[in-house]
């Protein structure tokens, strides 16, 4: 499994098996994977002859220079992981990413979804997250790239990159992948202490809970986002927001939805977790 770091040596290898007529897929990290990065990869094998991987921290979405250096840098282990399922890990750098500097770097936009939600709770996040997975995608030209449904508002935004671009790609999002508790495996859940770990499935029980109610025909929305909050908060968590949106458009419900999604999102001592749960109509 070769690592690479230059974008000359990807293209040769990607030229390579697009000659030989091999469908390719892709998935993009951040590293430090876990057991849900790798069923992303399992996924792209299933649906591709060759699987790259992307290990890059990229500085473009994060809003606090504190929050981009304490994010834990794991590569050789990342790539112990990988061993036996990927074919390729790409390793670029910051400067190689963005040559001329972040400020002088072109931004890809995805208007609307890029603005609500957790887009307003972070100004500019998204433009980080759709720029370098459209640079990545340049690079790496897929046939196929998986998403994990944990981060679903991301999900939602590529999605229509790809699609308002004409970009020839198929998009697989692949189901949360959960501890034996439900806790969302997450790279945020190395922040937890021992209790907290404990203390952490709370949010995706409460979420079950509101879903729950929902299904029953409950539609006080505000209500059950009050009533959450509250039982979040008395269990040590602080809440940071929780949204239940038209799981199609990401906006209020109408008459129209279909379904609904419950966005969770909250802080556990250092950590900030997210959870989402999909509820038909």
């Amino acid at each position: 499994m070769p690592l690479i770091s230059e974008i000359t040596a990807l293209r040769a290898t990607i030229q390579d098996w697009r000659r030989q007529g091999l469908r390719i897929g892709f998935v993009p990290t951040m590293g430090n994977l876990h057991a849900g990065h790798l069923q992303l990869v399992k996924t792209a094998r299933q649906h591709s002859d060759k699987v790259v991987v992307s290990i890059f921290v990229n500085p473009l979405q994060f809003d606090r220079a504190s929050d981009l250096s304490a994010y834990p840098r794991t590569l050789e282990q990342d790539c112990q992981h990988l061993s036996g399922l990927a074919d390729a890990v790409f390793t670029p750098t910051p400067e190689l990413m963005y040559p001329n500097g972040q400020q002088q770097q072109t931004r890809v936009i995805v208007p609307g979804i890029s603005q609500v939600l957790e887009g307003a709770l972070r100004p500019g996040h998204f433009d980080g997250v759709s720029t370098v997975v459209c640079k990545l995608f340049n690079l790496v030209q897929p046939d196929v790239a998986c998403f994990g449904e944990k981060d679903y508002q991301q999900l939602a935004l590529i999605r229509k990159m790809v699609s308002d671009l004409n970009m020839p790609i198929e998009l697989i999002g692949v189901p949360t992948v959960r501890a034996e508790n439900g806790l969302a495996l997450s790279s945020r859940n190395g922040y937890l202490t021992q209790s907290e770990l404990a203390q952490a499935p709370a949010l995706a029980a409460t979420m079950h809970a509101i879903a729950e109610r929902i299904s029953a025909g409950e539609r006080e929305f505000a209500a059950l986002v009050q009533d959450a909050s509250a039982r979040l908060n008395d269990q040590g968590f602080v809440t940071d927001a929780i949204d239940i949106v038209d799981a199609s458009t990401l906006l209020p419900m109408t008459e129209h939805s279909q379904a609904v999604v419950i966005l969770m999102a909250a802080f556990l001592g250092k950590a900030r977790l997210i959870d989402n749960q999909v509820v038909s109509l």
